[in-house]
């Protein structure tokens, strides 16, 4: 893998006695959700805290938007304040990205570790810091989706700082998706449908030789077509090195197309190489990946290597 950019900012890495804030961005929770997180962080030898307005709800969100991003700024301005772990996705983190303070993001870098809705605070990270992140599970935690694996793996993200690899799984369903070859570049990315959101914002990254990562959940064929042929068509991919495909969970209809017809075909002839069946997205046994820092993906061997997002 080649050395980062020296302006990527990378976080400490998480340490035993650490305080990490547990957020809600996008979508509401409940404490019994997140008991099982807090539990976990806490077996780490971390001091998970719950934000203010964590609990929050006004429908979809998690509480209005001037409370979720109070929550943020409190965050990283905290000096106590080691790591921002959030507890869901669902919807609502691109209503409070432009409320962010970048100034203290900036001056004092902290993990930020999510998925899913949280690809638009990641990317908003990215384009106001350039901050690296962690993209894993958040702390509402279940462990019938995420077991040990998933959480060894969270864990090495966080309070490490070896590169990681992630290996193509026979049993995902995205795994007939691949290009042979091998690419290194920034590993940049997450949700599809977030992707896709941002474009045309001020966010959206410039993925020209990056290797781009996708995942989605409970989007039919059809629709993840449209996201990726209007990516296509805005021309953001046509200077990747490659391509990482996580699950696409729940992604089926009543047609005959699958989504990994989709994939092969929106994917395949990009000229790059392309390796699904990673198992990173919604789908069971989710293993975490740094998001803006250097990759390598081997589509030959099967395998995603990343530097940590922490030093």
């Amino acid at each position: 893998m080649t050395a980062d950019d020296p302006s990527v900012l990378r976080p400490p890495v998480l340490r035993e006695g650490d305080t990490v804030l547990l957020v809600s961005p996008s979508g509401p929770t409940r404490p019994e959700r997140v008991a099982r997180g807090i539990e976990l962080l806490t077996g780490w030898g971390l001091r998970p805290q719950v934000a203010p307005n964590a609990y929050a709800r006004r429908g979809y969100l998690a509480g209005d938007d001037a409370l979720r991003a109070a929550d943020l700024n409190a965050a990283f301005a905290d000096p106590h304040v080691r790591g921002v772990i959030c507890t869901r996705g669902g919807y609502g983190a691109q209503r409070v990205v432009d409320l962010i303070d970048m100034a203290a993001v900036r001056r004092d870098p902290k993990v930020v570790a999510g998925f899913s809705d949280i690809t638009a605070l990641q990317f908003a990270l990215w384009r106001g810091a350039r901050l690296a992140g962690v993209h894993g599970p958040g702390a509402a935690w279940v462990d019938e989706r995420t077991p040990l694996r998933s959480a060894e793996s969270l864990h090495a993200a966080l309070m490490t700082t070896a590169p990681l690899t992630v290996t193509a799984v026979p049993g995902e369903e995205t795994y007939p998706v691949r290009v042979p070859g091998r690419a290194v570049g920034r590993l940049l990315g997450g949700n599809l449908c977030l992707i896709t959101a941002t474009l045309g914002t001020p966010d959206m990254p410039d993925l020209t030789g990056a290797v781009l990562l996708v995942e989605e959940v409970q989007e039919p064929p059809y629709k993840v077509d449209r996201m990726l042929t209007h990516l296509r068509r805005a021309g953001v991919l046509d200077g990747l090195a490659g391509v990482a495909v996580g699950q696409f969970t729940d992604c089926a209809d009543g047609w005959d197309t699958t989504v990994v017809d989709v994939l092969t075909d929106r994917l395949g002839d990009l000229g790059v190489p392309v390796l699904g069946g990673l198992p990173i997205g919604h789908g069971p046994g989710q293993l975490t990946v740094p998001v803006g820092t250097s990759a390598t993906l081997d589509a030959t061997a099967g395998t995603l290597t990343t530097t940590p997002a922490v030093r």
